[in-house]
């Protein structure tokens, strides 16, 4: 089962609540245990100061024991608070009333000054926490004595607190996780709101029902819905010129096919070469119809061309055509410029440009380029193929770019291609200028938009 960006989002969002609030609670709750923990200790450091205080040792060194204990618990049975005190030699010399019946863990002395706080086991299985401390105790200037006192206490205190403390923690960060979960969904829904609009106006343009998305959206979308209205433009542009060009083939093929058609039906032979006219003609129009169907177009999702390189390329080509020609071909082309458009569309328009100037140039040619800012997305191309052969008529300038029209001066045969570049340039949404005066060279200008 595929899941939705929303329900993805909201799982990821609620698998790391959980870890993060479960790793929360780990800590809290341990965090707790030490200080219980603490306060255990401090509790039984206090009752063993307490016993310290209440005892002395005689004038041989022996323990005397007082009447009245500081806490009335050592004095009860399975009160839950015991002492014990041993001599060096781990004897016990005395231990309270509250340990009738229990033992202590046995554990080596410990040395003068030394104390020990830990949970530990008796011999019959039963936790206690204790707290043992070593005591050396002058006689009089007369030597020392060491004994060690033991407090211990069971843990069922502290183990109500814990229990009861991790019972409220997990309570509320239970609850925490619920508010949070809830709270995640809306924000969520809230957050991707923009993302379902953007799905709705696309199923809406796929029905017909728009022809482009209208709505308002964040900036973060903004470039995706801007992307998505450039490629909805530029196929329906690309559809229009299949249409157009399959229109205008249609068309063009009707007067030779219909010579073609009334020459078979006459009564008196035909000659052969005026068949063969019309054919011609039927193949320069199929040819032109197929370019102009071929040329691409703009382009959203397109890798950019290098313009330096496809200029190099179509330079090394029309040199091993034009060899007996000595042409110096100059190039002014901005390092690493890009085209963002089809490679063949690129490779169709310098070969028309740089083979017109080849032809008719006297021996120089110069190629420049360089990006243009039409759009704050991508830059677009100048480009222009400028020769200093005898120049285009001023009259001929706008002729030459219609299919078929050829001038009669010695710019001779630059009908069909330039036409074909206009065509080009014109799916691109580009312009195409001329520059021409009698002496003086042509130069083609075209720029290319991007965005």
């Amino acid at each position: 089962m595929i899941l939705s960006l929303n329900s993805r989002l909201l799982l990821a969002a609620s698998v790391a609540s959980i870890v993060f609030l479960g790793v929360t609670g780990w800590v809290l709750d341990r965090a707790f245990q030490n200080s219980a923990e603490t306060a255990v200790r401090n509790h039984l450091q206090g009752q063993l100061y307490g016993l310290l205080a209440a005892f002395d040792v005689d004038g041989r060194g022996r323990l005397l024991v007082p009447k009245n204990l500081p806490e009335s618990r050592f004095t009860r049975i399975n009160s839950g608070l015991y002492a014990r005190v041993l001599d060096r030699e781990s004897k016990v010399v005395w231990r309270s009333d509250s340990l009738v019946g229990r033992s202590l863990p046995d554990r080596a002395m410990l040395a003068s000054g030394e104390s020990l706080f830990e949970r530990d086991k008796t011999r019959d299985g039963e936790e206690l926490f204790t707290l043992r401390f070593g005591v050396l105790w002058e006689i009089n200037g007369q030597g020392s004595v060491a004994y060690e006192f033991a407090i211990a206490e069971d843990p069922t205190n502290y183990e109500s607190q814990v229990e009861g403390f991790r019972r409220d923690l997990w309570f509320w960060l239970g609850g925490a996780v619920v508010v949070m979960l809830l709270v995640q969904t809306v924000v969520l829904r809230w957050s991707l709101r923009p993302l379902r609009e953007v799905a709705e106006e696309v199923a809406a343009v796929e029905r017909g029902e728009l022809s482009q998305l209208a709505g308002e959206y964040p900036r973060e979308l903004s470039g995706l819905t801007r992307n998505i209205n450039a490629f909805i433009t530029n196929e329906r542009r690309q559809m229009e010129r299949y249409r157009n060009t399959l229109g205008g083939l249609a068309h063009s093929l009707k007067t030779p096919l219909a010579v073609i058609q009334g020459a078979m039906e006459a009564k008196q032979p035909v000659e052969p070469s005026e068949v063969l006219v019309q054919v011609d003609r039927m193949a320069e129009i199929v040819d032109y119809q197929l370019r102009r169907a071929a040329a691409a177009g703009k382009r959203t999702l397109t890798a950019p061309v290098s313009v330096p390189d496809s200029v190099t390329k179509v330079v090394n080509s029309l040199r091993k055509v034009h060899v007996n020609r000595n042409v110096q071909v100059v190039q002014d082309i901005r390092p690493g410029l890009k085209f963002y458009g089809d490679e063949e569309d690129l490779f169709e328009v310098l070969g028309n440009l740089l083979d017109n100037a080849f032809k008719w140039s006297d021996g120089r040619v110069v190629v420049h380029a360089e990006p243009i800012m039409v759009s704050k997305h991508r830059p677009g191309v100048r480009l222009s193929v400028a020769d200093n052969g005898p120049g285009i008529e001023d009259s001929l300038r706008e002729q030459v770019l219609k299919r078929g029209v050829r001038s009669d001066g010695p710019a001779a045969g630059q009908g069909l291609g330039l036409a074909s570049v206009q065509d080009i340039v014109a799916a691109y949404g580009g312009e195409l200028q001329i520059t021409a005066r009698n002496g003086h060279g042509t130069e083609v200008v075209i720029e290319f938009p991007a965005g």
